[in-house]
């Protein structure tokens, strides 16, 4: 890679001889600066010494949310909450919280870019040296600093959950979809993190990107901003499922086929217990099937009631995939396909 950019950049880099230091190498891809140890040292200085990213061991029963009772208890809390929220505060006016909602979005959105950098520095010469098939199904991909990255990936989860809080508290429409999709997730990550299952990175770092690009909408959108790009945060996110079917498929054939069916064709081993390995494609492909259903629902079914009023929604089907709009289909006349009006300001 380094020569690569040598080749094409020689002159400037004759001119400017101070840029050969920020030349990106395999192991630093990212202008030549490692930021898992900028990363590492500023957690170190912020948390007071009390994490150490690079010092970070999974130890279950040791860690918070690190045994099924507290993760099936944390989720339970998180139902009991917003079901029960919604319910006492039926009767009171919603609260507004737009600029606390938008540093939440932003927040999210940053630190899901963060995490996706780290993890792209952690994967880059791990793919390069040794492959895809290494990189999802060796143990030797199970290292310190992506275990630390996955729990700490693991903790946001939980930190979502706060999504949903904003929606009970200005009263809007919680679905099966958001509400599922936030508790299933976490007993994901969990799953996977107990199980030692290499291609965790796989979906993880597809979701940051989704993520990255979905709370940065919905910050736009709590700003009054309106893009054009909208649609595509639904469609990135059923590609990335897509994705992540292919290749947890790929693994758990190669897990059967190596240590059940061996007379199957495969490639090798596939580390990973069968727990967690049944609980991605379980989880993962129902929200394949939840999200396509959306999508078909709204896109290809254009006449429909449902789809004329969401696209007239503040916040367009983007924001509809997380009932960021309320809208009450029943007690809504059906618009006409005129075109969209101009957006109001939401508070």
């Amino acid at each position: 890679m380094a020569n690569i950019v040598q080749e094409y950049a020689s002159p400037l880099l004759e001119q400017y001889p101070v840029l050969n230091e920020y030349v990106p190498t395999l192991d630093r891809p990212f202008f030549n600066i490692s930021l898992w140890n900028n990363f590492d040292q500023a957690v170190t200085i912020v948390t007071n010494g009390k994490f150490i990213p690079h010092e970070f061991e999974f130890v279950e029963g040791e860690l918070p949310l690190s045994t099924l009772p507290s993760v099936a208890a944390a989720i339970a809390t998180y139902y009991l909450v917003i079901f029960g929220g919604r319910e006492l505060l039926r009767d009171f006016k919603p609260f507004k919280f737009n600029y606390m909602f938008q540093l939440h979005n932003l927040l999210l959105s940053s630190g899901s870019f963060v995490l996706l950098a780290l993890f792209i520095e952690q994967l880059t010469p791990m793919l390069v040296r040794h492959g895809i098939y290494y990189s999802i199904c060796n143990i030797g991909a199970w290292t310190q600093p992506m275990v630390t990255l996955y729990y700490m990936n693991y903790i946001v989860k939980f930190i979502e959950f706060t999504d949903t809080v904003y929606l009970v508290l200005k009263h809007k429409k919680l679905t099966f979809l958001h509400t599922y999709h936030h508790g299933a997730t976490a007993l994901l990550c969990y799953t996977q993190l107990i199980g030692t299952t290499s291609i965790s990175w796989v979906p993880i770092t597809l979701n940051l990107g989704a993520h990255v690009l979905m709370y940065w909408y919905y910050f736009l959108a709590a700003r009054g901003i309106r893009v054009w790009w909208k649609e595509w945060v639904t469609r990135f996110q059923i590609i990335q499922f897509i994705l992540d079917i292919g290749f947890i498929y790929f693994a758990c054939y190669q897990k059967v086929a190596s240590e059940i069916f061996i007379g199957l064709p495969h490639c090798g081993e596939c580390v990973g217990s069968t727990m967690a390995s049944l609980a991605g494609v379980g989880i993962i492909s129902s929200y394949l099937v939840l999200f396509v259903s959306f999508y078909i629902n709204v896109y290809k079914r254009k006449d429909t009631k449902t789809s004329r009023v969401i696209k007239r929604a503040n916040g367009g089907v983007a924001a509809k995939v997380n009932e960021y709009v309320n809208i009450d289909l029943s007690n809504v006349n059906t618009p006409s396909p005129s075109p969209t009006p101009v957006a109001r300001r939401r508070t």
